[in-house]
């Protein structure tokens, strides 16, 4: 492991799969080294694939396939910023698509409870822009979906109810 810093990610035995689909899915982000279990532990055997390095648009992590005792929540998930609507669409599809789930305000969950937050720039600006009315028809806006709709967002902060 090159890096400092790097994110754990629990997984119940799904982590060479998980990393495989994220290297798939979003730009900057690869399947590293795989490492087998030197011996028998718990939920697994000597040879089982224990631990994944993978980087995810950029940030390094590593999948530890420690089996059911814990699970993901959604007080940790990636903040993916997306460009357009093309752009959000793809990765909220590739997501809920690969047997994830929808939830609030642009957030979703992979197929192994990781939370992300598809995030479009246009709705970063819009919540914290200068124009404080504006921000908040934006922010209820959003309030609204599960994926974002940036036309419905802009539309929302410029004070019109169609985009």
């Amino acid at each position: 492991m090159p890096s400092k810093n790097t994110i754990c990610l629990w997984y119940e035995g799904g982590a060479l799969e998980a990393a495989g689909f994220y290297a798939a899915t979003f730009p900057d982000s690869a399947v590293g080294a795989v490492h087998q279990a030197p011996g028998d532990y718990p939920d697994g055997q000597q040879g089982d694939v224990l631990m994944v390095e993978f980087t995810v648009i950029g940030i390094p992590c590593v999948g530890l396939n420690g089996g059911p005792h814990f699970t993901h929540n959604e007080s940790f998930s990636f903040q993916v910023a997306t460009d357009d609507q093309a752009e959000t669409d793809r990765l909220w599809s590739a997501i809920v698509g690969n047997g994830g789930q929808e939830n609030a305000c642009g957030w979703c969950k992979d197929k192994w409870g990781i939370s992300w937050q598809i995030t479009p720039r246009a709705l970063l600006a819009a919540v914290t822009g200068s124009d404080r009315a504006a921000a908040k028809r934006a922010f209820d806006a959003m309030m609204t979906m599960t994926k974002i709709d940036i036309a419905a967002i802009e539309a929302a902060r410029r004070g019109h109810s169609q985009p």
